[in-house]
């Protein structure tokens, strides 16, 4: 249905508040039964006394830190969170319900932004600069959450439980006297003509629709369609989304055997065919994971957010090459393999190999197998060229990527809304003024390690502030206006 009702309402029209817990701060244009209606031309709501609405789609990260700081900036500012299912769900499950916060090794700008497949360019300037991992880690020690920084840089609650974060951040929205609605989605927005939108709000109930006005509009939505939608409606283009963050299916029975086998370090380097520009992030070290339809790990899944618009044009077929041994060249891997053939010539190969690789005896057999060389055959037995086949095989493994698994709940996308066309400084939209955008709705995605979670409370943070300054200007304005009077 169209919102160009903006100027249209039912014969019926009703006009009062629409009641919420704790507040009765939703301003109700109209109520729609069964979505039938007549074009009777209304005047437009008024607002009731000098408040102003702040609605936020999306009570996720982005959206209640969103709405904590708007009315943390502007008490008065009547701030409305709006979620159709559990609030902070994501929270919940990240990092295996423990939450991992931000990171707390790449507080630097520059260095941070990189970790941004979409984004990395944009993300250079204010938007770290003006809340970035240390805020968001100060930002919750002060408000009574005790955090702890890993060897790998990501941070977790001291209790390692996501209901830590989720707990915090409930609390104070409800201090603060935030509302929040769940069980409801909007549906339609469409500007007014005195610079405010009106927004069609659906209940559990599909029979139902409230029309809302309010004065400042935050879409914090994740990565669903709702926010996408949302953000057509008010003259946003939209970057298809695709999913990032994702395992890779690898066609190789004889890989399922070694499920459960963790290499430390490996360089996974991705080569995609007909690939015509060189991007460099498509090469990563780090943890690799057997799984039993292939490879996951952080590698992987830094290769998976970098590679995610490339694979998806390719319908997620590929080769990833291994190192599994990426701290030595390959001629000190051929001259490891002959001294130990040297040394252990009577043994059988498949019983005995360099310990220097820190590899796993199914491993070991796995590259062999591959190289044809398994049963009872001793290193004595072993040709020169057999063995920088072994080597070869350990520096440069490949295998066909024939399609990808999705990462557990923590599904992150790349594609939204373009970074073009909001500020970055403000969150506010150039297209249409008190719009703002905040987390993965936007065209931006991080890798693992907390950045994601980054990007939400950093673009939420901004937004609130920008809503709230622009709240506390409004009602100066008014205030001075009736001195005035």
């Amino acid at each position: 249905m169209s919102l160009s009702l903006a100027r249209f309402a039912l014969h019926s029209r009703v006009f009062s508040d629409v009641a919420t817990t704790g507040n009765s701060n939703l301003r109700l244009i109209s109520t729609l039964k069964n979505r039938k209606f007549t074009s009777t031309a209304t005047p437009r709501a008024q607002n009731k006394g000098s408040e102003e609405l702040l609605v936020v789609v999306g009570a996720g990260a982005a959206g209640v830190y969103g709405a904590i700081r708007a009315k943390t900036l502007a008490p008065n500012l009547n701030v409305v969170l709006i979620e159709k299912a559990r609030p902070l769900a994501k929270v919940k499950v990240s990092g295996g319900g423990r939450c991992n916060v931000t990171n707390g090794h790449c507080v630097e700008t520059m260095m941070l932004a990189e970790n941004y497949p979409r984004g990395h360019k944009e993300l250079k300037g204010a938007f770290f600069n003006t809340h970035g991992p240390v805020d968001t880690m100060t930002w919750f020690s002060d408000h009574g959450v005790e955090l702890k920084t890993e060897d790998d840089g990501r941070v977790f609650p001291v209790s390692n439980s996501s209901s830590t974060i989720i707990d915090c951040l409930m609390s104070e929205s409800t201090r603060l006297g935030v509302s929040l609605q769940t069980g409801k989605a909007v549906i339609t927005a469409s500007p007014t003509d005195g610079g405010k939108f009106l927004l069609g709000i659906e209940k559990r109930t599909p029979s139902s629709v409230e029309y809302v006005e309010a004065d400042y509009f935050l879409i914090a939505s994740g990565n669903g369609k709702q926010g996408y939608s949302l953000a057509s409606q008010l003259g946003h283009s939209i970057v298809d989304p695709v999913p990032s963050l994702f395992t890779f299916k690898i066609e190789d029975p004889q890989l399922a055997d070694l499920s459960g086998i963790t290499f430390p370090k490996v360089k996974a380097k991705l080569k995609i065919e007909n690939l015509q520009r060189n991007i460099p992030q498509l090469t990563q070290v780090g943890p690799v994971l057997v799984t039993h339809w292939g490879f996951s790990g952080p590698a992987i899944l830094r290769l998976s957010a970098w590679g995610a618009c490339v694979l998806s044009r390719t319908g997620y077929k590929g080769t990833v090459i291994l190192d599994f041994t990426p701290d030595v060249h390959i001629e000190d891997v051929k001259s490891i393999l002959t001294q130990h053939k040297n040394k252990f010539a009577k043994q059988k190969v498949a019983n005995s190999y360099p310990t220097q690789f820190g590899l796993m005896k199914r491993f070991w057999k796995y590259i062999l197998g591959r190289q044809g060389l398994l049963g009872d055959i001793l290193w004595a037995s072993i040709s020169k060229d057999s063995l920088v086949s072994v080597a070869h095989m350990l520096k440069y493994c490949d295998f066909s990527v024939k399609g990808k698994s999705q990462y557990k709940d923590e599904f992150v996308t790349a594609g939204g809304v373009p970074l073009s066309e909001i500020s970055l400084n403000t969150m506010e939209s150039k297209i249409q003024p008190r719009l703002f955008f905040a987390g993965e709705v936007l065209n931006v995605d991080g890798i693992t390690g907390g950045f994601n979670f980054q990007n939400a409370w950093s673009g939420g943070y901004i937004a609130g502030t920008s809503i709230g300054k622009q709240a506390v200007s409004a009602q100066l304005d008014e205030a001075n206006s009736r001195g005035q009077d």
